[in-house]
């Protein structure tokens, strides 16, 4: 893993972005607002950023857009904390297709599916500069052995993440493309929101025939839908930048 040099931070870790859409990608997310922040909170820490005792969190690594994280298979050696960019996580068939499994965005945590089998099972890229808070699998272990109550802040973590599948497996059932991408982009809004950035706008790093792929519809399908989002005033799009314009209706093309 090929380690370079840190973006400059532009504003303070506990000052938010309230226009993620115009701030550099490099812009990291504030602690308290990232997925580790709640594991920190056991050890009596003051502050996230101090790390978890500095033995556990290794701060911190950049990945540039399309170097890996891990390939399925590798020692699973560490979770990531992202601070700031997006990762895709895929599936490669024995054919030699390929299925996204996840998009993955400031304040979320990488490589938790490796925990039972001691391997990651699938394979991350950096979708564009990617600024990651990386944990120690093994000490982070014994540190939890030590400590009930960071446990406990583990399994909620991963309660939220089985949410989070629950969500996805009712988008990819009966649903028409049109209700698929409303629902995808509504997901991300929240997802943006619950980390105090902006829930209208914000940096679309997926490809649109990376979407398609993800929610199990033809990249053409993708354009053309998203075309006529623009046309009906609920988006605006300019390279890959979005603006919602109109939650509530785009909400209302994807009924839960």
């Amino acid at each position: 893993m090929n380690e370079t040099t840190v973006c400059e931070e532009r504003a303070p870790a506990d000052s938010p972005r309230s226009n993620p859409a115009a701030a550099p990608s490099c812009d990291p997310v504030a602690c308290r607002y990232c997925g580790i922040y709640t594991l920190c909170l056991p050890l009596g820490l003051k502050r996230a950023d101090q790390s978890l005792l500095d033995r556990v969190v290794r701060r911190k690594a950049v990945f540039k857009r399309g170097q890996l994280f891990f390939r399925p298979g590798k020692r699973f050696d560490y979770i990531y904390a992202i601070r700031s960019g997006s990762v895709k996580s895929y599936i490669c068939t024995g054919d030699g297709r390929t299925q996204i499994t996840g998009f993955h965005i400031a304040g979320e945590l990488l490589g938790l599916s490796a925990l039972a089998s001691r391997q990651y099972t699938c394979e991350a890229k950096a979708l564009e500069t990617t600024t990651v808070c990386m944990v120690d699998a093994a000490r982070f272990e014994g540190l939890a052995r030590e400590t009930p109550s960071l446990q406990y802040q583990m399994l909620t973590i991963m309660s939220q993440q089985i949410r989070h599948d629950e969500e996805l497996m009712l988008l990819l059932g009966k649903r028409t493309a049109e209700e698929k991408l409303a629902g995808y982009l509504i997901g991300l809004s929240k997802r943006y929101a619950s980390r105090h950035y902006s829930a209208t706008e914000f940096h679309l790093s997926m490809s649109r025939g990376d979407i398609g792929n993800y929610l199990g519809i033809a990249e053409e399908t993708v354009c053309r839908i998203m075309g006529r989002f623009r046309e009906e005033n609920l988006i605006t799009t300019h390279r890959r930048q979005i603006r919602l314009n109109d939650i509530s209706r785009l909400s209302a093309l994807a009924p839960e």
